[in-house]
């Protein structure tokens, strides 16, 4: 699309998730706590005479690009909030680089990039905290992948507060995905119900860290046992953090430093060639 406006659904990890509480709407009371990397799919949009969209890249096979896909939702949520006139009909094209039902946003991250591109186009006096607000409805993580920065989420993840105190931004991450989907219906609905405690935050970064947990692990280990294999190998490099992000599959590794992430993703592309991987540093 030459001279097209652009805009990036950068993939969220889940740095931990706790599970609290399963509502009596199906939802489940969740504390999360939220973090971005410095890449992800590539939404790109053109002024038309109708809202379409065209899905490309490494994963587009099997995206629906039909009016229920939440790029398209939310340009047209945010023209319904905010007036027909104001949002003119876009050729939006979605370049899929992340795998899909991985754990990593997927479609709430291609829904956010979307919101922010058409705010910046189309809506500029609309600040973030209203937009987040306005998109919410879309889907649980939207409104953190709207900030894409680490934040703390809470409710069933809609409720966003920043948290700059961790300090995390530029952090060497690698992500690892056994290219199998993960529904995360099925997972969160395998959840045992057992309160394991709530999900701690502030300066002792590393410690909180270590002593929080993902509590979809279980059920989507038995959903996708190559979890436990990638964060086995994933150990084994000695990142000072890994663990499954959101229901899964995608693992991550924190490390130290840039040359020790890819040294580890090097290793790993060598005795799992059919892996996919993502080297990256947090925003």
């Amino acid at each position: 699309m030459s001279g097209a406006m652009r805009e990036t659904g950068w993939a969220k990890i889940n740095l931990a998730l706790h599970v609290r509480a399963r509502r009596d709407d199906g939802y489940h009371e969740i504390e999360t706590l939220f973090a971005f990397v410095d890449g992800g799919d590539a939404i790109e949009a053109e002024v038309a005479d109708a809202d379409r969209l065209s899905i490309d890249g490494e994963f587009a096979e099997g995206l629906d690009a039909g009016a229920d896909n939440l790029v398209l939702r939310a340009v047209a949520l945010l023209r319904r909030i905010h007036g027909g006139d104001r949002v003119p009909p876009l050729a939006l094209r979605l370049t899929k680089a992340l795998p899909v039902a991985a754990g990593i946003g997927g479609g709430s991250a291609d829904a956010a990039a979307t919101a922010r591109l058409v705010r910046q186009h189309f809506l500029p006096e609309v600040g973030e905290a209203e937009l987040m607000r306005d998109v919410a409805p879309l889907g649980a993580d939207v409104a953190a992948c709207v900030a894409s920065r680490t934040c703390l989420g809470t409710g069933i993840g809609e409720r966003v507060q920043a948290a700059p105190e961790l300090r995390l931004t530029g952090t060497p991450v690698l992500l690892v995905n056994p290219r199998a989907p993960v529904a995360t219906g099925p997972v969160f609905a395998a959840w045992d119900g057992f309160d394991r405690g709530p999900l701690l935050v502030g300066a002792e970064v590393r410690a909180q860290l270590f002593a929080a947990r993902n509590d979809l692990q279980r059920a989507a280990v038995a959903q996708c046992p190559a979890v436990v294999d990638i964060l086995t190998e994933l150990g084994a490099l000695k990142p000072w953090l890994a663990r499954m992000s959101g229901s899964g599959a995608t693992c991550f590794a924190l490390f130290d430093a840039a040359a020790e992430r890819d040294a580890a993703a090097a290793t790993l592309a060598a005795s799992h060639p059919h892996w996919w991987q993502m080297t990256g540093a947090l925003r």
